[in-house]
């Protein structure tokens, strides 16, 4: 070969090396606006919600509503939007998922009861619902093996990174124009979101399997759907059955009902919408269950510390929204590093690291009394154990997945996450209000934090089964 030959060859490589290097950037990007979008959401909502509280004069259980209003849809949905993506194509599902989260928004801009508010909410929480598992899948279909962790590292940073502005956008919109005007920056950054998903998510390439929508499981959505909704009811029944707490046992027979079903039929299924086989991939099954603790446990203090902060502290809005960055930051110093230390063999190390320093943490803060800013210092040490484990479980889970079923497998690990972070709020805000029937309000904040701190125990024997 002649030197000028070799020479555009050798030209020719570099630039499809830096044209494959540059889309896996774009790639990257349009997948985490997306993610920075619902983040700015739930960052400017938690501000929000003490003033929503008192606009309706809501008890905490009733309180807890308004946000499982959102991640009970957003929970059910989620293998709905892994398995269509495996079908249908992961970009057009994006796209109609954000068109779904504006309609949403609007309604709750607009909102001048509670039941127009928590439609919205409901909306939000659908139209979100694939924005985890089809991120997740795509990361996993189309990097590298190698760079798998330090993606997964850099998706997950986007959420902590663009919840730092969100509260004290959150803060100044509550304590100067009103709770409803959080909505608008919703709405434009859906907006915004939609734009780089069309510009850089490609396109389904290969044609949707003959039948696929025919053939699809809708029986097994409408019976996780429903196992998952009467859940919930059951653990926060007062506001729709007047029985306390805990104690509906219709609710809990249709919730048994349900769920039996449900693991009956997808046994037999043809194409089942959620394959249990694939809980018996070790790490997969561990990870999904690690995180689902792991999100018990954050949802958990997000409904919980901005609540104790104002009740306990007196902090304004944008005292918390002031706070709820300093959070954010401390999330997200770390949680790049977890992805990247997941790539090599320390991910068990990271996961029990974590679980460990959230657990001293939270026992702290069960029993010690602080002033502000000791309290303060607490949550933020727990947020930088929280951070550290985020994408070691998200790598370690998609490990072993085969790339033909990474959207599924991707809805069902998110599935299971969040269905720890719709009980986990559930949780808090029944315990919340029984303890301040019996003890004062500040005693019964720190029995919360304690229950709390035992899910940590928990979430660090599981994680210890991971295979190294």
């Amino acid at each position: 070969m002649k030197s000028s030959e070799l020479s555009a060859s050798v030209q020719r490589t570099e630039e499809a090396v830096v044209s494959k290097e540059w889309n896996l950037r774009g790639l990257l990007l349009g997948l985490t606006i997306p993610v920075a979008m619902m983040t700015i959401n739930m960052s400017m909502f938690g501000v929000a919600l003490p003033a929503i509280r008192n606009s309706f004069a809501l008890a905490p259980d009733i309180t807890a509503w308004i946000s499982t209003a959102y991640s009970l849809p957003f929970v059910v949905f989620m293998p709905l939007y892994g398995k269509l993506g495996d079908g249908l194509g992961k970009a057009k599902l994006f796209l109609w998922g954000i068109a779904l989260f504006i309609l949403g928004s609007l309604l709750c801009f607009f909102a001048t009861d509670l039941a127009l508010l928590l439609i919205g909410r409901v909306l939000q929480g659908i139209g979100t619902a694939g924005i985890n598992p089809l991120c997740m899948a795509i990361i996993t279909d189309r990097f590298p093996t190698d760079q798998q962790g330090k993606a997964m590292g850099t998706w997950s940073a986007v959420g902590p990174a663009a919840s730092m502005p969100g509260p004290l956008l959150g803060g100044f919109a509550v304590d100067h124009l009103g709770w409803n005007y959080v909505f608008l920056v919703s709405i434009v950054t859906a907006i915004i979101a939609f734009y780089f998903v069309n510009r850089y998510i490609p396109p389904r390439l290969t044609a949707r399997p003959t039948g696929f929508l025919q053939e699809f499981d809708w029986l097994g959505v409408l019976l996780l759907g429903g196992f998952l909704t009467f859940f919930i009811f059951y653990l926060s029944s007062r506001a729709l059955t007047g029985v306390e707490p805990l104690r509906d046992w219709r609710l809990l027979g249709v919730t048994l009902l349900c769920g039996l079903s449900f693991w009956q039929w997808e046994k037999r299924a043809r194409t089942p919408l959620m394959d249990l086989k694939l809980y018996a991939i070790k790490n997969f099954g561990t990870a999904s269950l690690a995180a689902s603790m792991r999100m018990v446990i954050m949802a958990s203090i997000g409904f919980l510390q901005v609540l104790y902060l104002a009740d306990v502290y007196g902090m304004d809005a944008t005292d918390l929204g002031i706070f709820a960055t300093v959070y954010s930051g401390a999330v997200l110093a770390l949680t790049r590093l977890g992805g990247q230390l997941a790539d090599g063999r320390f991910a068990r190390r990271v996961l029990l690291s974590s679980f460990g320093l959230q657990l001293l943490v939270l026992t702290l803060q069960a029993t010690l009394t602080l002033p502000a800013w000791g309290a303060m210092g607490l949550m933020l040490g727990q947020g930088m154990g929280a951070g550290l484990a985020l994408a070691s479980l998200h790598r370690i889970a998609m490990r072993d997945v085969p790339s033909a079923v990474s959207g599924s497998a991707a809805g069902m690990y998110s599935t299971a996450r969040f269905t720890g972070a719709t009980v986990g709020a559930a949780i808090a805000g029944v315990a919340l209000q029984q303890a301040e029937l019996v003890m004062p309000m500040a005693a019964a904040y720190q029995l919360v934090f304690g229950l709390v701190a035992a899910s940590c125990l928990i979430s660090l024997l599981v994680s210890w089964r991971l295979e190294k």
